[in-house]
């Protein structure tokens, strides 16, 4: 396969191994990477010599930052046609990986946010190194977490995970280990070497992974455990505001000001989606609502306003609208949450 194709696709011994191979853009992905990433998958269900299939990615600099956002954009400030298609295909991908028959092992050597997320949390092994930094950063586009966040964060302990997905917190290796993000740790300069290891002999990953992990450090996420437990229990992102504000702590203070930089309608929109995700009991109802929620705010201005600061002019000061969390109604809400036209609904592939 040529090396200027989007996602390199192989099978190596027993293994299958998807590498993502746009480093120019951190391997953001695109509708054509998702197609391509998700027949190969089919085609290894029966495959009875692939034993596991890896995905991993080409260069240095990350494993995935996630989707083609000026795509999305541009597509949304029209009829918003692509934008949809590439959350269809996406979030098939996302539940086949759920589903997924055969075990599956995640190499998040670099950023993994975002889309890079729906990639490898599904995975039943997911490696970081020290080069690993993980984010859902969505409230700062005026997007969403998607990609089966309403599912796996709201799943977490002690409220963690509203907690990413409301600040976009970065967090690194140790601390992606303590939430379960990532099962196992490898420096990275010994990460060509497991590879190999595993391509050699896939069943025993899991010696593996014990033979060449690594210490990640103390999880700086630990000291704030308590606090977040806390502070983010409230029963609407106002009352977790309020919380902030009344234990005028240094951190809490330090949540108020990140919160207030993010779109309030992504706020609740991703309060709504995680309280509606953690109690669904498949993770493809959870894609469904996920995907009448993309199809909606893509277009909205929010996210329009979110690409322009952040990514397009890069002034990082956004005019949100509506401005005020209490301004975003649950009349807004029930819009971008409703069902769409039968037709027009998302399904998992046949």
């Amino acid at each position: 396969m040529s090396e200027d194709t989007e996602v390199l696709v192989s099978v190596e011994g027993a293994v299958g191994r998807i590498t993502l191979n746009r480093p120019g853009a951190l391997h953001a992905l695109t509708t054509n990477m998702c197609r391509l990433i998700t027949e190969a998958l089919v085609t290894w269900i029966d495959n009875s010599i692939v034993k596991l299939v890896m995905i991993d990615h080409a260069g240095e600099r990350g494993f995935c930052a996630g989707g083609d956002i000026r795509m999305l954009a541009e597509s949304g400030a029209g009829d918003g046609k692509l934008a949809r298609e590439f959350f269809f295909t996406e979030y098939r991908l996302n539940t086949l990986l759920h589903d997924y028959p055969k075990p599956l092992i995640a190499i998040m050597d670099g950023i993994t946010m975002g889309g890079g997320v729906g990639l490898s949390r599904p995975c039943r092994f997911r490696v970081s190194t020290e080069r690993t930094t993980f984010a859902m950063p969505e409230t700062g586009i005026g997007l969403f977490p998607d990609v089966g966040g309403g599912w796996y964060l709201s799943r977490m302990s002690d409220h963690i995970g509203l907690w990413l997905a409301l600040t976009g917190a970065r967090i690194k290796a140790a601390d992606c280990e303590l939430t379960c993000i990532a099962t196992d740790y490898v420096e990275s300069a010994r990460i060509p070497d497991l590879k190999a290891a595993i391509i050699a002999d896939p069943a025993a990953v899991e010696t593996l992974l014990t033979e060449f992990g690594g210490d990640p450090g103390r999880p700086s996420l630990a000291a704030q455990q308590d606090e977040i437990a806390r502070l983010f229990a409230g029963d609407s992102v106002e009352a977790i505001v309020a919380a902030l504000e009344a234990a005028d702590s240094d951190w809490a203070r330090d949540q108020l000001k990140v919160l207030a930089t993010k779109s309030p309608q992504t706020m609740k929109v991703a309060f709504r989606q995680f309280r509606l995700g953690g109690a669904m009991k498949t993770f493809a109802d959870n894609m469904a609502m996920e995907y009448r929620i993309g199809a909606r705010v893509v277009q909205r201005a929010d996210f329009m306003e979110g690409v322009r600061a952040v990514i397009v002019d890069k002034d990082n000061a956004p005019k949100w609208e509506p401005a005020r969390l209490e301004d975003v109604t649950e009349t807004i809400l029930d819009g971008i949450f409703a069902p769409l036209p039968s037709a027009e609904e998302w399904s998992p592939l046949p």
